[in-house]
């Protein structure tokens, strides 16, 4: 009996090489997940509505249609959209992997890869969704912002604005814990579920995605000048 409490997760993999996805598949059966490989980037739509994935491993550079234009079209699909999406690329350098968080990524490994911390990766990652459900408060408001966790909606100013999963657990938790500074540090651990460094520039990314969604409503979060960011009342 597999000991991985998220056995029988969906998992879809997006790769034009072949030797990529036999090792990601093989490992991912080892873990006890399900399993769909697509060679054919032209077919992921049609796949990920038909599969009904609860994550996808990207590459980005694949001929035809690259992973960052299919990661907007899953964030543009309503039923797709809050799937939770790795990349998995030879573009490691920072600014490709800027560039992946704001496609909307919940996080991006470089090529070449060890299989064991793929593995652990995607466990942080439906560790941190099945935890986001915990609380007994849905619903958290500073002035005209307002979150519901059990419909993952906010509204600002009665206007729903849509937000990647991501971006939707940063927000909660700085409002969640409005008016306490936030280091990035920390959250990192809270949002992303690392426990040791990695770009911090992932924090500030994030953050300046939900201030071009907050529109006029963007001052709530403030930044604290070498510490990290805070939510406040206007």
């Amino acid at each position: 009996m597999s000991t991985n409490p998220y056995a029988g997760k969906r998992i879809l993999v997006i790769d034009d090489e072949p030797d990529v996805t036999e090792l990601i598949g093989y490992r991912l059966k080892q873990d006890s997940y399900t399993v769909e490989i697509l060679q054919d980037p032209l077919m992921i739509m049609g796949k990920a509505r038909d599969f009904h994935p609860d994550l996808f491993i990207l590459d980005i550079m694949m001929p035809e249609l690259n992973g960052l234009q299919i990661c907007r079209m899953i964030r543009s699909d309503t039923t797709l959209k809050n799937t939770p999406l790795i990349f998995l690329t030879a573009r490691g350098d920072t600014d490709d992997r800027i560039k992946g968080l704001e496609k909307g990524a919940d996080d991006y490994i470089s090529k070449p890869f060890n299989v064991k911390e793929l593995s652990l990766r995607i466990q942080s990652i439906f560790k941190r969704i099945g935890n986001s459900g915990t609380k007994t408060t849905t619903q958290i408001q500073v002035g005209p912002v307002a979150i519901d966790e059990e419909l993952h909606k906010l509204t600002v100013d009665g206007e729903e604005v849509e937000l990647t999963a991501t971006e939707f657990r940063l927000l909660k938790l700085l409002m969640e814990r409005r008016g306490r500074v936030q280091t990035r540090e920390n959250l990192l651990i809270n949002v992303w579920n690392y426990d040791s460094d990695i770009e911090t520039r992932t924090v500030d990314t994030h953050v300046r995605r939900l201030r071009e969604k907050l529109g006029e409503d963007v001052n709530i979060i403030e930044t604290v000048r070498g510490v990290g960011y805070r939510v406040i009342d206007r």
